[in-house]
């Protein structure tokens, strides 16, 4: 059995005033999520009492943190008959994710992967990257379905992350947001970054890294509109909290406001998103490539429900 850590410490100064989570995350390098975890479990104490997530720390006061190593994540080969694979060659495979599937294994994720489901298929991939994200170059929600580009050796790896960086990859989306959607087509220019209430989700902050999304209508509906949005950086959450900020959030996203009534109506159990096509040159060879996904059989349905309204 593993014998459980303990610190304790009188607030640093410079922590002075900074909320418990970020507090616990910089002190002893947890990230965000596990800080909150621990948190969570009632492992953080200021002065005697257990502190929640949103507690400010003040002068003087002792802080108490006990927490268990986290268990390392690992790869685990699964089965995923609904993941597709729509492109494979020496270099790269690009697989349409269904959704409820993350896209590599993570501290809190108990579930399966994109990784899992390669391996599970006979896929060797690239070693490049951190064990447990190997040939991971770019990623999707867990609740969104579509397009995923993993890389298979390693010259494809680190040529996808830089193409990935100065934006050289095209990426499509199509979303289905509560409401008309007024204009039917404009540009999102905000700022995103970690939401200041919880360590789930993210917002429109000033202090936000630069997040930039395209938007134009494909159909409009009684009470939801069908987008294709794109995408000029590839922020957390990007069109959920860009869509919400303009009080249309994604049909089914109850993290970002969206009604759970006609999420129901429409048989939804996660957000409407799905990334349809992406376009790049071959990482190796250089050739153009166009790849497009069909919607999974969730989307069509509830595109079908709201057809008949």
């Amino acid at each position: 059995m593993v014998k459980p850590q303990q610190r304790s410490l009188p607030v640093p100064d410079g922590l002075v005033g900074e909320r418990v989570d970020v507090a616990v995350a910089k002190l002893l390098g947890f990230s965000r999520t596990f800080a909150s975890d621990v948190i969570e479990r009632g492992g953080v104490e200021v002065d005697g009492r257990v502190a929640s997530k949103s507690t400010r720390l003040i002068s003087g006061a002792l802080l108490s943190i006990t927490w268990d190593d986290p268990r390392e994540p690992e790869i685990v080969p699964v089965v995923i008959a609904e993941m597709q694979i729509v492109y494979d060659d020496d270099d790269i495979v690009v697989v349409s994710k269904p959704p409820f599937l993350a896209a590599h294994p993570s501290l809190g994720w108990e579930g399966d992967t994109v990784l899992g489901a390669l391996a599970g298929a006979g896929y060797r991939i690239s070693t490049s990257g951190p064990p447990e994200r190997q040939g991971i170059v770019h990623r999707l929600d867990v609740g969104t379905s579509g397009l995923m580009i993993v890389a298979k050796s390693e010259v494809a790896y680190s040529v996808l992350k830089r193409k990935f960086k100065d934006r050289s990859v095209t990426k499509d989306y199509h979303a289905l947001v509560q409401g008309e959607m007024t204009p039917t087509e404009g540009t999102i220019d905000a700022p995103i970054g970690r939401h200041p209430g919880s360590a789930w989700k993210f917002a429109i902050t000033h202090d936000g890294r630069r997040a930039v999304t395209h938007f134009d209508t494909l159909t409009s509906y009684v009470g939801a509109t069908l987008l294709t949005v794109g995408l000029e950086t590839g922020r957390t959450h990007q069109i959920r909290v860009h869509m919400a900020a303009q009080r249309h959030p994604l049909v089914g996203d109850t993290l970002y406001g969206a009604n759970p009534v006609f999420a129901e109506k429409l048989g939804l159990t996660r957000q409407w998103l799905h990334a349809v096509r992406l376009r790049f040159q071959h990482p190796v060879n250089g050739r153009d490539l166009d790849i497009t996904s069909d919607y999974p059989s969730d989307l069509v349905n509830s595109l079908n429900l709201l057809a008949t309204r």
